[in-house]
Parts: structure tokens; sequence; C-alpha cells
């Protein structure tokens, strides 16, 4: 018998919050339903921090239901205050379409939309066309602002000033849920925990409107053990595609991941068994290199492939023991006019975004945590040649971020 992807969903760690979670539990195991889960399209590439959803996508298409996969060509339009402190950017009609283009075809590399098993929608194809009048006659009349200005979304903007127009937001959002149930029997709808409380707003409206028996379910933001949004490096987001950062440089992300991070990540990221993983949990200190190794193998061979993978992990193997390959390594060009007369290894770490000011550089050099092709930096003003950039400078901040330094050929 297949296993309720409900209870599988619960044993992983996904849930966080669901609306009547028994009976959605039993709906679940009657047959297949039809779920959406919402992507606005603010980048032109899906991010690690989005990996959570693709999984819980597959989770539930293997288990024979039939995924939505909303791309918010409206609802971008005016953009998600939640967690803001500001205003987003507003983006032009024509930077969206391309963002959602980027988005559909990413995800067809991890669902399967073959066959009518699953549904790709865009909101503006609806949104765009409403009219005010009759959309807050219908739908702006369930809404009361007193409450919704008691939500994080907008309670946390009221100071600094909050604008009508993202006050649509949640409107808009809960239309999708109404539109979702009349157009394809959706039932449930699923995202991040910071998106609770415009999921509810969806799934009253349903409620009341056609007295359809709908369901929500949230999960767990993906954060670190200290608390930053996983996918985040120095140098911004992790993303899937591989223009923006290569399948080196997420394999390493996910090898150093912190040891209270490793168990949940292959909980919620990967394919790898329960019973494994479990054999992974009896690890400790330098054993648990094996569980990441694993971890950003498992990841990287689904997003960039097998033998992507097989490269990323000969090369991360290679560097933490010291020999120095440096195919796969991230590699900053210089200029020949950057460095005339050579360029301090600070100036260098700043190149190559390393650092984030010369006083950090100067106090990890201070502390002994750099490296110039396996010797320490002693000074933070020990000069690198131009020479010595032309056949490629290796260089180590900490034990674990390797950057290859090289010149340009002009």
């Amino acid at each position: 018998m297949t296993e309720n992807v409900f209870d599988l969903l619960e044993r992983r760690g996904y849930i966080d919050q669901v609306t009547f979670p028994e009976e959605l539990k039993e709906r679940l195991a009657e047959g297949p339903i039809t779920f959406y889960i919402g992507f606005d399209a603010t980048a032109d590439s899906l991010t690690l921090g989005h990996y959570l959803q693709v999984k819980v996508l597959q989770h539930f298409q293997r288990a024979g239901h039939i995924p939505i996969t909303l791309f918010g060509g409206g609802t971008t339009l005016i953009g998600d205050p939640s967690g803001r402190s500001d205003m987003r950017k507003l983006l032009t009609k024509e930077n969206i379409d391309h963002n959602i283009r980027c988005f559909q075809e990413q995800l067809s590399h991890f669902i399967d939309y073959g066959d009518g098993k699953a549904i790709a929608e865009d909101n503006g194809d609806w949104l765009l066309d409403l009219k005010y009048l009759d959309f807050m006659r219908e739908i702006g009349i369930h809404f009361s602002v007193n409450h919704m200005l008691k939500l994080d979304a907008y309670a946390n903007r009221l100071e600094e000033g909050l604008t009508f127009f993202e006050m649509g937001y949640m409107l808009m959002q809960s239309y999708d849920f109404l539109y979702f149930y009349r157009k394809h029997n959706c039932q449930l709808q699923l995202g991040g925990s910071d998106q609770w409380s415009n999921m509810l707003g969806g799934y009253d409206l349903v409620r009341k409107l056609e007295n359809g028996k709908v369901y929500s379910m949230t999960f767990k933001l993906l954060t670190t053990a200290d608390g930053q949004k996983m996918g985040k490096s120095m140098k911004g987001a992790i993303f899937l595609d591989p223009e923006k950062t290569s399948p080196y440089e997420m394999f390493q992300y996910l090898r150093n991941c912190d040891d209270r991070d490793v168990i949940k990540f292959l909980k919620l990221l990967t394919d790898v068994s329960d019973a494994e993983i479990a054999e992974y949990e009896k690890l400790e200190g330098q054993a648990l290199n094996e569980a990441k190794e694993r971890l950003a193998w498992e990841i990287t061979n689904e997003v960039h492939g097998k033998e992507e993978a097989d490269k990323a992990l000969a090369s991360s193997r290679t560097l933490f023991g010291g020999s120095g390959d440096t195919d796969e390594m991230p590699t900053t060009e210089l200029s020949a006019g950057e460095v005339e007369g050579g360029i301090t290894v600070v100036e260098l770490m700043q190149k190559g975004e390393l650092i984030s000011s010369m006083s950090e550089g100067r106090r990890l050099i201070k502390q002994g945590g750099v490296s110039v092709d396996d010797e320490k930096v002693a000074s933070h003003d020990q000069l690198i040649t131009p020479e010595a950039l032309r056949e490629g400078v290796r260089l180590r901040k900490g034990k674990k971020v390797h950057h290859l330094f090289t010149l340009k050929e002009e």
C-alpha cells in the first residue's frame, strides 16, 4: 500500500501549519487531489530556497496527486509585502513574463507536466482582466481592513508607510484559490509558513462563496542553524541556473553546511531513505563530512546531473585534501590595469567578493585565516604580482572557501 503523502511530509519534518489536518489526511488517502503552489516571478531563476517547494511538489506528484504550479504574472506586478520593510521594486510585465518562462523551464526538469499530470498557470491571465468594481463587490466585501492591519505583513509597515496598492496583494492571492477551485476543483493550497495569512484569505473565500471543502498547508521556512535563510551565501542567493551559480559553487555551499543542519537538509531536500539518514545521524565531528558530501552530491545531481555532481565531488575532495585542483573552482579574472605594480591580498579578496570590507580582510589575515597557494598570509599588505596571477593564484579563506584569481589575456 502506498504511503499517505501527509505521513511522509510529517515524518520528514516539512509541515508547519494545516487547516483540519486529520480531515485533509483522510482526503489525501481517498484518491488524487488537485493542489497548487505559487511562485512570484521576481527573478529569472529559482534558488536553493525554492528547492523545498520543489521536493514537496515531487512528493505529492509521486503519490498520484495533481500539482498546479502557479506563476504570478499578475501578483508580481504588485509584490508580496510579507517580510518587507519597504515596497518591492516594481518590475515591468516584460521582465515578469521572461522570469516566468525561466521558472517554468526549470520546474519542468523536476515535475512531469505530460498527460495532465501537472498544470502550469499564470495568474496574469485572469487578474489582468478583472473589472475593479465587479471584483471589489464580489471579493473585497469579504476582507476586513481591521483584521488585515493586525497581520505581520501589514502591521510591520504601518510606521514606514503602507500603500493601498500593496494591500490588494492578499485579495489577489486569495482570488487565485477561488479561481482554481472553480476551474480545476483545486482543494489544497501549499506554501511557506510566511504565507499563512495570505493562504487563509483564499481558504475562507472558497468556503464562503462556494461552500467548498478546501485546505491550506504551510511548510517551515528553510533556515540554517544560525537563523539565516537557506540558499544565501556572502555573494547572494544560490541559484539553480548554472550560469548564475556553478554546480561546483552549489556543491561547496551544501558541503560546507553547519553540522547541526545536515540531517535536517537530508530529510527535506533529498530522497535519501529514512534508514540511510538514521545511520548518518549516528555520526559526529569529522565523520559527519560523509553526510555533508552525500547531501551536496544528491542535490547537485538532481539539479545539474550526475556528471556535474561527480566533478564537483572530485574537486571538493581534492581541495579538502589540499592538493589544489582548480578546474571547477570559482574564479575571478583581473585585468592588467587592476593589478599594475601588484595587488594586496586584502584587495584581491575584495575583488573576489570574499569579504564585505577591507577591515574584515585585515582581521581574517591577523587571525591566520587566509592562505595563498597553501602558504598562510602573514601581512594584510602582502603583494601578489601580475606574474603570479598570470600563472593563477589560489586563495583560501578559512578551511572551506577556495577561490582562484587569474589575469585576463589581453
